[in-house]
């Protein structure tokens, strides 16, 4: 399933889709908890990008596995293959790193969204939470960054 997408690796396609939604859900969920006044703009978008930006990590995560198996069936050079285990263990820090930022960034919405607003949580509590979430944003583009330079130092680190 997710070795292949119309007969090109499945990783590499998906993998656009990590660059982009990560940064999103790392400024939006960030600008969400550090400026009350946009959160009525901001929630819908933080929602969404804390529910599928895990999933499209997750799929990113498997198809270089599979992607990775593929590799090491063909006899790729072990030095090669070293540079992609350490190009996974990025990946699989950035997943756990994007799954945390989601969980933060959604619970902070459901306690200041209006409609399952709780009031009896004090300020200080969504303040901790934001500074959570702005950690942990540092965290997921910085690794995102190195998942995707030694991605991309594999591919192409002597070929140009």
């Amino acid at each position: 399933m997710f070795k292949e997408i119309n007969g090109l690796p499945g990783h590499v396609l998906v993998i656009h889709a990590v660059v982009v939604f990560v940064p999103l859900l790392a400024l939006l969920a960030s600008a969400y908890g550090l400026v009350p006044r946009w959160r009525p703009r901001l929630g819908w978008a933080v929602v969404i990008l804390a529910v599928v930006t895990p999933v499209v990590t997750w799929v990113a995560t498997e198809s270089g596995e599979a992607f990775e198996a593929v590799l090491a069936g063909k006899g790729y050079p072990p030095d090669l293959l070293t540079k992609i285990g350490e190009h996974a263990a990025y990946g699989v820090t950035t997943l756990r790193l994007t799954v945390a930022l989601a969980v933060a960034a959604l619970v902070l919405w459901a306690l200041t969204s209006g409609p399952v607003r709780t009031r009896r949580v004090p300020a200080w509590a969504t303040w901790l939470l934001t500074a959570v979430i702005v950690a942990l944003s540092g965290f997921a583009l910085v690794y995102v960054y190195l998942t995707g330079d030694t991605g991309a130092a594999s591919v192409w680190g002597s070929t140009l």
